[in-house]
């Protein structure tokens, strides 16, 4: 099992030396040193497809094209009192399209992106791994990659998260079923094309438009569980 956490308020550059670096490669950084008294709540997202358009293998800023309303979801959630923390797959490291230096500095203008907007991450949380597909250490079935929960029940134990009161955006049905797994109540599919036919998989929710989230955050404690469109 390898995961991989980076912290979203510091620069992201300096995982590529941290001594907290294991094994695998991955590292992870306290990102909120403050004692939690009571279980928090998160807005997991997805990376590509959720928070850019997802060109394929994203690495660099010139080709990092924001998604229509991220910024206005990601602003709304930390007002309502959400961690939002990011949950990806990163196979392009594996397979060498990119390096893992790579992946952070522009993971850190990510985040500076997000902060100037008032909208800041908490963390991210990626896994650049393949069992088939990837490089050297990079090729191996972990527990990490989506639709597997390892990042997310990282993320869980990290921040002291009440996944039963934490939302996850994703695109695909692996973030859904990762969030399912792991035991967040709402799983929101996002789907900009519109195109939700036959799509529900592990989903309890389907959206054309990031805004179409927001009111989530008013009904945390009421219907979860629940299908809906």
């Amino acid at each position: 099992m390898g995961q991989c956490a980076v912290d979203a308020r510091a620069s992201l550059k300096s995982m590529a030396t941290s001594d907290a670096q294991n094994e695998w490669g991955c590292g992870s950084i306290d990102v909120l040193k403050l004692s939690v008294r009571t279980m928090a709540k998160a807005l997991f997202l997805d990376r590509d497809g959720v928070i850019n358009v997802d060109t394929g293998y994203v690495h660099t800023k010139e080709d990092f094209v924001f998604v229509d309303g991220i910024f206005d979801l990601v602003r709304t959630a930390v007002t309502r009192g959400y961690k939002v923390i990011v949950i990806t797959n990163q196979a392009g490291i594996g397979r060498g399209y990119y390096d893992e230096n790579q992946f952070l500095a522009l993971m850190d203008w990510v985040a500076a992106q997000f902060a100037a907007a008032g909208a800041p991450l908490t963390a991210v949380y990626f896994c650049p791994h393949h069992p088939e597909k990837a490089r050297d250490r990079y090729r191996q079935a972990c527990d990490c990659r989506k639709p597997e929960p390892g990042l997310l029940n990282q993320a869980a134990q990290d921040h002291r998260l009440d996944m039963s009161g934490s939302i996850m955006v994703g695109d695909k049905n692996s973030d859904m079923e990762a969030a399912r797994l792991a035991g967040v109540a709402r799983r929101v599919l996002f789907q900009p094309t519109g195109n939700t036919a036959g799509k529900m998989g592990s989903a309890t929710h389907i959206v054309n438009h990031l805004t179409e989230v927001f009111p989530l955050f008013a009904a945390v404690n009421k219907g979860r569980g629940e299908r809906s469109r």
